[in-house]
């Protein structure tokens, strides 16, 4: 049976007249009549009880018209569902975010994702430091990552979508709480808490402001993720330099503090250089966009395509 005969005989059933489904379906009315008979002698049934004056369904043929209906609303479907993967319009793409990404920038990648590709879904993997990024991304984890360069390995590229200043985090009853702004040369008999990655972006940052303003930070305390990290700091066990957008976190018992000469950190989108996906290149395009910097992707670019 093919699906020509399904869409030829639906027309008949609906009209129960061969030559207006003739003219719905654009074929010479002896081309359709002659499909009709090859579909019955395939089932070997009577579909339409035929007389010179009327066409009507058969109770066979009553059953297949509601089969039929069906099967070719499933294949009109699988159809426009192709065309929309092809199309990077639809499917699902699996992102990767730092800690403090997750709420600072998921809100926004994730309203810009909907709105603009309604029927893509993200899964979302979050406080996932660089080093886990890069590792999920060339094991085929994760599509898409947002992270802090640099990266680890080979083969990933990078867009930056935003650049941060850092600030100082302590707990609520520290010295330093009630300053409005310090700097970096007040933090150099502190006691530090960091990430326990070696290859922390946020953890280069912080040596950066430090070895700037003169000193080696006390490593005192190490954490795993951004939670612990922040909940050692609100213990007081240590005080944290992070990127601004650790802002966006709800942290009771935290004091944020800005941090005179400290420089600043990135935030960049990452991919496998040779992704060929057209759904992981319209949400990093997407993506992109919505944070409107010099970098953002042009609409015709491929995603591994250097600017």
């Amino acid at each position: 049976m093919e699906l020509r005969h399904l869409r030829y005989f639906a027309a008949v059933a609906e009209t129960c007249h061969f030559g207006q489904a003739a003219a719905m379906l654009h074929v010479a009315q002896p081309a359709l009549s002659y499909a009709i008979r090859q579909l019955e002698s395939e089932l070997d049934v009577t579909l339409f009880a035929r007389t010179t004056r009327q066409v009507a369904l058969t109770p066979a043929g009553e059953y297949l018209q509601g089969e039929a209906a069906r099967i070719l609303d499933d294949v009109d479907a699988a159809m426009e569902g192709v065309r929309r993967i092809a199309a990077g319009r639809s499917g699902l793409v699996r992102l990767g975010l730092t800690g403090i990404a997750a709420f600072s920038h998921l809100p926004r990648i994730a309203r810009a994702v909907k709105q603009a590709l309604p029927d893509v879904e993200l899964q979302i993997s979050s406080d996932m430091l660089t080093p886990m990024q890069c590792a999920a991304l060339q094991s085929g984890e994760i599509d898409l990552g947002v992270l802090r360069p640099p990266v680890l390995g080979d083969g990933i590229e990078l867009r930056t979508i935003d650049v941060e200043s850092v600030v100082l985090v302590v707990s609520a009853d520290h010295r330093l709480a009630v300053e409005p702004v310090i700097a970096t040369t007040d933090l150099r008999n502190e006691p530090f808490v960091m990430y326990d990655s070696r290859d922390s972006a946020v953890n280069d940052a912080t040596l950066r402001a430090c070895r700037r303003a003169g000193f080696v930070p006390q490593r005192a305390h190490e954490a795993s993720g951004t939670p612990v990290l922040l909940a050692l700091v609100a213990a007081g066990l240590g005080v944290a330099v992070l990127p601004a957008s650790v802002r966006a976190l709800p942290m009771e018992g935290l004091v944020i503090r800005d941090l005179a000469d400290a420089g600043s950190t990135e935030v960049a989108l990452a991919w496998n250089a040779g992704e060929i996906n057209p759904v992981v290149e319209s949400v990093a395009r997407v993506i992109s966009n919505a944070f409107d910097l010099s970098a953002v992707l042009p609409s015709s670019a491929p995603l591994g395509e250097k600017l």
